[in-house]
């Protein structure tokens, strides 16, 4: 019977940041001439790509590899290679960990991986079992990318590391301090996925209003920038710092259609103290006068953010005050987390521990006031219609699913579209005619509705 070819795949676990390291990885492996499948059953070779920015992600990441290992001992993969995050953070301690792995990496411009993976396929000698990645990764442009996204949208990394010291926080242990890439370099990644059929354009960062400053400039000019690739629909910004916010960015959404009126700006908290002692900038006083003049001057913006509950010292009075703001600021774009203690922050021991149980049940509380704004906001949109940007086609084409500029990729919610025939990448003016049970958008196009931009 012959020898299979050498198939390798790669499992990606966390954020969108490390979404691009992993499409950056599959670019380098298919520069070396490695079969690269989406299906794991026929892989040899698993490549592992891990998030270690909280405990459930730590704990996620080593699940994986454990996982990935008992399929090894079965037979039904031959190698294992780990990198990443967890491999970044935690360093030689994981070779102790999981012997049975052939391949760590730390996080690195990934061409030495792929060129280790290669080897392992080719059954070399002498492979060297841990690759160490430089102190931190610079700041160049990402150079070929196997896009894991649909045609409609994809990430644009516009810098590395962050120099805020949220208490936390383990990223910048991970990840380093902040380093901008310069402005050409982006808008010619830009210009590249353009070119390839994206529409929409997802800017992220550890902390993207810091871009440019080291270099003179500031987020709105590389949003200005970005946003006039001829082709382009839609550049939405994710992961916005709120102090020493660049406040020429609303002029920015005001004036340009293809800037969306949407933001994604982590508040953490509002109860001042829990944000003192979390070390964020600012009291929650300011963070409503952030939020106030984001709406005041852009309007219909809609804002997205994501809080951390049971931190070290949170009272319930500072549990419920955050999930009244959530309510009265209409905040239904919301993600939520709660703590967990990372070994290396500052964090780490800190006394007034909230346990495990109660933690869950304020986050819980505020999920409830999360969804009852969005089932209340969703439904005002009944009866108007949107433009939908196509992401899936189901059902040969009569079911569409998509998202209209309200909405980001993979966090926020969807609209299906009836009624009108399309593809990804298409946008498709819709009639919303209700909300499903998990708020979704339910739309009817008519036929020929569609537009490509």
């Amino acid at each position: 019977m012959p020898k299979r070819p050498p198939y390798v795949t790669l499992v990606h676990l966390g954020c969108a940041r490390n979404l691009i390291d992993s499409e950056v990885l599959l670019g380098r492996m298919a520069e070396e001439g490695l079969v690269v499948t989406d299906d794991p059953d026929s892989a040899h070779t698993v490549v592992l790509n891990t998030c270690s920015f909280i405990g459930p992600a730590r704990e996620e990441s080593e699940g994986a590899i454990r996982d990935l290992l008992a399929k090894k001992r079965k037979g039904d993969i031959e190698r294992v290679v780990v990198a990443g995050c967890l491999v970044q953070r935690f360093r030689h301690d994981l070779e102790a960990q999981f012997p049975e792995v052939d391949l760590f990496s730390e996080i690195s411009d990934y061409r030495a991986l792929a060129q280790g993976v290669r080897a392992l396929t080719e059954g070399r000698a002498g492979v060297p079992r841990y690759l160490e990645g430089p102190e931190t990764k610079p700041a160049d442009r990402e150079g070929a990318r196997l896009l894991s996204t649909p045609k409609s949208y994809a990430y644009l990394r516009i810098s590395h590391g962050c120099d805020h010291l949220c208490s936390f926080c383990a990223i910048p242990s991970i990840r380093g301090k902040h380093r901008s890439k310069s402005l050409a370099d982006v808008v010619s990644e830009a210009q590249e996925l353009v070119a390839s059929g994206v529409k929409e354009l997802v800017i992220v960062a550890e902390d993207s209003t810091a871009w440019g400053r080291e270099l003179g400039l500031e987020l709105p000019d590389l949003v200005e920038a970005v946003a006039a690739v001829p082709g382009l629909l839609r550049v939405r910004v994710m992961y916005a710092y709120p102090n020493r916010f660049p406040w020429r960015l609303t002029e920015v959404m005001r004036a340009n259609p293809v800037a969306i009126p949407y933001l994604d700006i982590p508040i953490q908290h509002i109860a001042t103290n829990v944000l003192r002692a979390m070390r964020r900038h600012g009291s929650g006083d300011q963070v409503r006068q952030i939020l106030d003049r984001l709406r005041n001057e852009v309007p219909g913006i809609v804002l997205r953010t994501t809080v951390l509950i049971g931190f070290p010292g949170e009272t319930d009075a500072d549990a419920a005050e955050l999930a009244k703001f959530v309510e009265e600021y209409e905040l239904g774009r919301l993600g939520t987390f709660t703590y967990s203690p990372e070994q290396g922050t500052s964090a780490w021991g800190m006394a007034g521990e909230v346990p495990a149980n109660v933690a869950r049940e304020r986050e819980k509380t505020v999920q409830e006031a999360r969804d009852r704004v969005l089932v209340k906001t969703q439904k005002a949109r009944v009866g108007t219609e949107v433009d939908v940007l196509i992401d899936e086609v189901h059902e040969r084409g009569k079911v569409l699913v998509g998202r209209p500029a309200s909405d980001a990729p993979e966090v926020d919610l969807v609209a299906v579209v009836r009624g009108s025939k399309a593809t990804v990448g298409d946008v498709v003016r819709a009639k919303v005619e209700a909300i499903d049970a998990e708020s979704n958008l339910v739309c009817r196009a008519p036929a020929g509705s569609r537009r490509t931009g």
